[in-house]
């Protein structure tokens, strides 16, 4: 996990300003598009070669082309990169979350989950604004080639790691789960704040004014340490009261977060925004994970890791595109306003969203 995460973080919100702000959107967007690709093969690549096997397969595509990128500055050859990269961070995400998933017990699952959350989360914290700030004095290849190391480095781990043991229910397959409204719901509102985190890590750099870097760097730090914290929060609520409950509050700071983030100018708003919205973020994260997870078999633990790592791509792939396209006519400022005004549109299927039998478990 930390390999991979340092990997995927360090190159996250680099790549956008390597590719500079014509090809930032195209750049993420196709990061996004291939790991949602690759979310969808994942369950049955697991399924046949087995967790181990899939991880290794992950981060070798995640790091081997990070050592490359900067051979070229043609967009071609960054998105190119990108896709690579993308179906092996969706590789690792699948093959992990089966195997995490099926270690941690039920009645700690929210917690369990939320320590998962901080194993990954820490290096982003770290990473994503270190990528940034090295990028600034040391130039981009250094960045790219410790983002790919770092990947590579992580193979040594897969042998040692635990096989996964075999479930005696039928698998559930994705388009069983995204015709199930229990699993698409949930999936549905986490995609929406996902949504943001993808235009915050994109394109706040280039919002915010060149003469303030030092807060893009702050604000990069701030997101997804708040999110790590209330994630963990969530998944201690949730183990005791139900995650149910936590799924809309999450969603409305989430949108309350972009639109304080709108205000690109202020420096104070820029850090609070994006403090609120990591909040909100971590909450979402948690509380929708748990209770997709509550609702499956142990069979089903592969598609709903696959599902929700759907949803959080591919949220985060459509809210670099789309915002791109806002933006241009209307400014930064005016998009991250309109972004936080839609958001709470989800809360349509979060309200109709109502707690399922937990299934038994084999």
């Amino acid at each position: 996990m930390i390999g991979a995460s340092v990997s995927f973080f360090l190159l996250l919100s680099v790549v956008p300003a390597y590719a500079s702000a014509s090809g930032a959107g195209p750049a993420t967007g196709a990061l996004m598009l291939s790991t949602v690709l690759g979310e969808l093969a994942g369950p049955r690549l697991v399924g046949r070669y087995g967790c181990r096997f899939v991880l290794a397969a992950g981060l070798a595509l995640l790091g081997g082309p990070a050592l490359v990128l900067t051979l070229s500055h043609s967009l071609a050859w960054i998105v190119a990169v990108c896709l690579v990269r993308g179906l092996g961070f969706a590789l690792t995400l699948v093959a992990g979350g089966a195997l995490t998933a099926s270690l941690i017990p039920a009645g700690r699952r929210g917690e369990g989950l939320a320590l998962v959350g901080v194993v990954s989360g820490v290096p982003s914290l770290v990473a994503l604004p270190l990528g940034v700030w090295l990028a600034g004095r040391v130039g981009f290849t250094p960045v790219a080639l410790a983002a790919g190391v770092a990947a590579l480095a992580a193979v040594a781990s897969v042998p040692a790691l635990p096989g996964r043991e075999r479930a005696s229910e039928k698998p559930v397959g994705m388009v069983a789960a995204l015709r199930t409204g229990a699993l698409a719901r949930p999936a549905a509102v986490f995609a929406t704040t996902a949504l943001a985190t993808g235009i915050i890590v994109t394109f706040l750099p280039l919002a915010v004014p060149a003469t303030a870097a030092g807060v893009v760097a702050a604000a990069l730090f701030v997101q997804p340490a708040a999110s790590t914290a209330a994630r963990w929060a969530a998944g201690r609520h949730g183990d005791r009261h139900g995650p149910a409950g936590l799924v809309v509050p999450g969603l409305l700071l989430s949108a309350a977060g972009v639109l304080l983030t709108a205000f690109t100018g202020s420096a104070v708003a820029v850090l609070a925004g994006v403090a609120v919205f990591g909040a909100g973020f971590g909450i979402a994260q948690n509380a929708t994970l748990t209770l997709m997870y509550a609702r499956v078999p142990v069979s089903g633990y592969g598609t709903v890791s696959a599902l929700w790592n759907l949803a959080y791509d591919g949220g985060m792939g459509v809210g670099a595109l789309g915002f791109g396209a806002l933006a241009a006519p209307m400014g930064y400022a005016a998009a991250f306003a309109v972004t936080g005004a839609l958001m709470p549109l989800a809360l349509i299927p979060a309200l109709r969203d109502r707690p399922a039998p937990v299934a038994a478990e084999g």
